[in-house]
């Protein structure tokens, strides 16, 4: 995040130790999208495309526009809009925003894509930062976006989301235990719980990009962002684990799982 970004934002980003599930989602789904586009050539080289759109745009109900649509952005759209952002919230804004953050708690990486297929997306550059708290003016719509076709193609089984990495970098989820995510190391392998002091953290978006055999092991390298940073890491894809209920609380029971579930890719069409 720029140091020259609105103090609200530096705030916010101060007092989260981690990137929300609506960020998490957004990141993974504007990476398949840089991703796809590259490997079909739509463009040269790898593109950043902008994840706080998606954060902003997936699961919105839009209303239809009444009158003509918006062409230009003058000096004085802009003036109002920062006027109101210096001014205290209404009851009815602060309402809203309780509505948008429900809305948040719901996005996936499928809604992402599903946003951008109907949206189309804009570069990085073009919108504000992952984790802008700032409103997003109504001039925004003359920004320039690259748009996005095709499906979205869901897996449950490990042996499906292989034949999906024949073409492509993977969406899935990584099941999260501390400390072991954070004592792998660059060159260890993260295999899950490993002892009574293990806490279960959740699950988290990552990108698998590859699989091979590591000393006859079965290893995926995915990509995470974990703690507001990007790294890869690798994880076994032969470990199962379970979760038994605590305090007689059976949604927190897991069955026997590995410890990537739920894939996705995005196929575009050209």
């Amino acid at each position: 995040m720029s140091s020259r970004c609105h103090p609200n934002c530096q705030r916010a980003a101060a007092a989260k130790e981690e990137d929300d599930s609506a960020e998490r989602a957004a990141t993974v789904a504007a990476n398949l999208i840089s991703t796809a586009r590259v490997i079909l050539k739509l463009d040269r080289e790898f593109t950043e495309y902008s994840a706080q759109f998606l954060v902003d745009n997936a699961l919105v109900e839009k209303v239809p526009s009444q009158g003509p649509q918006r062409s230009t952005c003058k000096v004085e759209d802009c003036l109002e809009y920062l006027v109101n952002m210096a001014s205290p919230k209404t009851e009815a804004e602060l309402r809203e925003m309780e509505k948008q953050q429900q809305r948040r708690s719901k996005i996936t990486v499928k809604d992402c894509l599903e946003c951008a297929f109907k949206e189309g997306i804009p570069r990085y550059e073009h919108w504000a930062h992952l984790g802008c708290v700032s409103p997003v003016p109504p001039f925004a719509s003359l920004i320039p976006r690259v748009p996005v076709k095709g499906e979205v193609i869901e897996a449950k089984e490990l042996k499906d989301a292989f034949e999906l990495l024949e073409h492509g970098p993977v969406g899935a989820k990584l099941h999260v235990f501390s400390p072991e995510i954070d004592l792998v190391g660059e060159n260890g392998v993260y295999r899950g719980p490993s002892s009574n002091g293990t806490s279960y953290v959740g699950l988290r978006d990552v990108i698998l990009v590859a699989a091979e055999k590591i000393k006859g092991e079965a290893v995926g390298t995915v990509k995470i962002r974990y703690k507001k940073k990007t790294s890869f890491m690798n994880v076994s894809l032969s470990q199962m684990f379970t979760r038994l209920a605590q305090s007689g609380d059976e949604s927190q029971t897991i069955e026997p799982t590995g410890l990537l579930v739920d894939f996705i890719v995005l196929r575009l069409s050209q």
